[in-house]
């Protein structure tokens, strides 16, 4: 009898801590990507392809979103013809190789609070079949009982293979160099 009340007891425990897995609405959510040269920058965005949050006791415990690299867009070039040299070179192996690696994930390792809004999230990003760590700080607001995170994540794309006109592996770029740092401006928004 004491075994099956120490089972149920670990059982009801093991229950009642699991965090609850908020699905985040991709149609609200969003990723907007910067991408800076040594003459300006670009941006655009990645469609979130799927993602959830790990959410209990009103913090976030962990989590993950996909992106879907078939369908990014340059948003800062209005010209058709322009945008679309862009977006095809962007989906080319000179960068994302997305005719090769379609997604790109990020999955949370790690969520460090004190107050349960102000948030250092450490996670492995995957991009082209390659993962590494990254850190970056994000905020969580909730409103309507929606869950609201936003964070900056920004990452070395020579950590990924995707080296085109990169200061660190190419001299005499001049005005072609391309800077390594991208930034990923993240916002998911769950139902709690």
């Amino acid at each position: 009898m004491k075994i099956f009340t120490l089972l149920f007891t670990l059982a009801f425990t093991a229950f009642s801590v699991a965090p609850k897995i908020a699905n985040v609405d991709t149609t609200e959510s969003t990723i907007t990507w910067t991408a800076k040269k040594v003459t300006g920058q670009h941006h655009g965005k990645v469609p979130i392809s799927s993602a959830t949050l790990d959410y209990q006791n009103g913090k976030i415990l962990g989590g993950t979103f996909e992106m879907d690299m078939t369908n990014l867009t340059v948003e800062d070039i209005t010209d058709a013809g322009s945008n679309k040299r862009l977006t095809d070179h962007l989906k080319s192996d000179d960068f994302f190789s997305v005719e090769k690696h379609n997604k790109s994930k990020f999955v949370i390792t790690k969520a460090k609070t004190s107050n349960g809004k102000d948030y250092e999230l450490t996670g492995n990003l995957t991009i082209k079949n390659i993962t590494k760590p990254v850190t970056f700080p994000a905020s969580v607001s909730t409103s309507g009982g929606k869950i609201i995170a936003t964070g900056k994540l920004t990452f070395d794309r020579t950590h990924y293979d995707i080296k085109f006109r990169s200061g660190s592996y190419f001299e005499n770029l001049a005005d072609k160099m391309i800077y390594d740092d991208v930034e990923l401006d993240v916002k998911l928004v769950a139902s709690e």
